[in-house]
């Protein structure tokens, strides 16, 4: 043993007096001759180790063998062909299937084990896959984006173990049909509502339960919840009229009163090229609907998708198709700190950018315009009315969809006074109420009955969400039933994002899945 620079050589030779074919495996005590390789070891003291290794070559003694002569092995040590030791060929294949190329190669040499990014991928890929086995019981399904927007692929979990089982190069129901058959033995499906997986599970395993994913139901209700509240929005502004003023210096303004119970708020109309024509073809495929025509006839004449002409309708007014203009908008950055800066403004200070200046202090990250615009109203009144905001839709779709025992006490008022004034509301209170009911309490029972309520009720966008139900019944009504559910799926999707960000988005499908599938 010496030290050489930044290395330490050892010197040595192999004493056995037999080895076995590397092909064949046939037993030869024929030395053909020898030769000294050089093989890198895991590092000695912080050093680089080079191991100078005197090894012989053997006749092997099968005339059917294509091997005339073969080097002979060290067990635990050395391989064909290979220039790293067993144990540093371990180490750097651990090390490649954590952290990927590039930051793998970073931290080989901080181990005095230094290789480039590429010998790292290529360790990755000479590993081979996992044993085929049979299906787990319990299979989660779901899809993530090889090239978001364009290219998806299919990962699979075992939902017992929560590890993955496999990881398809496509999105569809071929795929996993095929992928079932291959592999008996799986009794319960999870998956979210893709209509491909669906599809692929019954072909592939008709007796397999298929279990939606209650996430995804939820959130699929929150859709259709904000759709109504953007429906009746006109309510919202009238919990602002009625909410007492934040200064009692402010003279508050005469209380708006709600409209009636038997008087639902008609929205409002909207000017513009666009709003006039959604009411020419609103008024356009309503004649044709009267003329008997069907959806699929009027889609091809008016050369529109056939779901937006569904969608057109079933609207009575076409007011209602154009409620969500604008109401996904997130609130401005100011409107955060408007109540200090009202606060402000009347104890005296009139200067926006000392306004600006305290503010930025206490963590706003906008421009100072917004205080100017903001401010510039209150310099022509002589008393500022010091009234909230109103709640935006996402805000009181928060209301509907959280537990009651999470509100505020003033969201709580607001909530009440909401769906005292609006029939509609109050009735979408309480399916929303029941549905959360059933899904926590796995009660999935009484899907069919809560459906047969939602669609007495005159809750459009509720019946497109019951719609949905109905063509994913049994699916449905297992997520509501189950303990099962795809969080563990997404988990797994969520790591995929992180492996390939690790490889720079360039990962092919077949170094993504040795990731996925290897490492621990």
């Amino acid at each position: 043993m010496c030290r050489s620079g930044r290395s330490v050589r050892i010197r040595a030779r192999t004493r056995a007096s037999q080895a076995a074919c590397s092909r064949c495996g046939m037993i030869s005590q024929r030395v053909h001759s020898s030769y000294e390789r050089r093989v890198c070891d895991t590092a000695v003291g912080g050093q680089e180790t080079v191991l100078h290794l005197r090894v012989r070559r053997f006749r092997c003694g099968n005339d059917d063998c294509a091997a005339k002569t073969f080097a002979e092995q060290v067990p635990g040590l050395t391989i064909r062909y290979g220039r790293y030791s067993v144990p540093l060929r371990t180490l750097l294949q651990t090390i490649a299937l954590a952290l990927g190329g590039r930051a793998g190669a970073r931290l080989t040499h901080l181990l005095a084990a230094a290789v480039n990014r590429m010998t790292l991928i290529r360790l990755i890929r000479s590993l081979p896959d996992p044993e085929p086995t049979k299906g787990p019981q319990v299979l989660g399904v779901d899809d993530f984006a090889l090239r978001r927007g364009r290219t998806y692929g299919t990962i699979l979990i075992d939902i017992t173990t929560s590890r993955p089982v496999d990881v398809l190069p496509e999105r569809s129901s071929d795929a996993l049909a095929t992928w079932r058959r291959a592999r008996p033995g799986v009794q319960i499906i999870c998956r979210d509502r893709a209509g491909c997986y669906a599809d692929g599970a019954a072909r592939g395993a008709p007796q397999a339960i298929q279990v939606a994913d209650r996430w995804h139901m939820w959130r699929n209700l929150g859709d259709a919840v904000e759709r109504t509240v953007t429906k009746h929005r006109a309510h919202l502004r009238d919990l602002a009229a009625v909410t007492p003023p934040d200064e009692v210096t402010a003279p508050a303004p005469a209380p708006v009163t709600a409209p009636p119970a038997s008087e639902p708020a008609r929205p409002e109309r909207r000017p513009g090229r666009l709003a006039e024509r959604t009411r020419h073809r609103h008024t356009l495929i309503h004649q044709l609907l009267a003329q008997g025509r069907d959806l699929r006839a009027i889609a091809r004449e008016l050369k529109l998708a056939r779901n937006t002409v569904r969608r057109f309708a079933r609207a009575n007014d076409p007011e209602e198709l154009l409620v969500h203009n604008g109401t996904g908008k997130r609130p401005k950055m100011i409107e955060e700190y408007a109540g200090y800066l009202r606060q402000r403004w009347e104890e005296g200070c009139t200067n926006a950018e000392q306004l600006y200046q305290e503010i930025t202090a206490m963590g706003y990250r906008g421009k100072a315009t917004m205080v100017r615009q903001l401010v510039q109203p209150w310099r022509s009144q002589t008393t500022i009315a010091l009234l909230p905001p109103p709640p935006t839709v996402r805000q009181a779709t928060g209301w509907f969809l959280r537990h009651p025992d999470t509100l505020e006490a003033d969201e709580r008022q607001h909530l009440q006074t909401l769906t005292a004034a609006n029939p509609a509301l109050a009735a979408l209170r309480e399916h929303v109420r029941a549905f959360a009911q059933m899904m926590t309490r796995l009660t999935g029972d009484g899907l069919e009955q809560w459906m047969k309520r939602v669609q007495a009720d005159d809750l459009p966008e509720l019946h497109s969400f019951v719609t949905g139900l109905r063509r994913d019944f049994d699916a449905a009504k297992a997520g509501l039933t189950l303990p099962h559910s795809s969080g563990k799926v997404e988990g797994h999707v969520n790591r995929v994002k992180m492996l390939k960000r690790q490889m720079w988005g360039r990962a092919n499908p077949d170094l993504l899945r040795k990731r996925v599938l290897l490492t621990d």
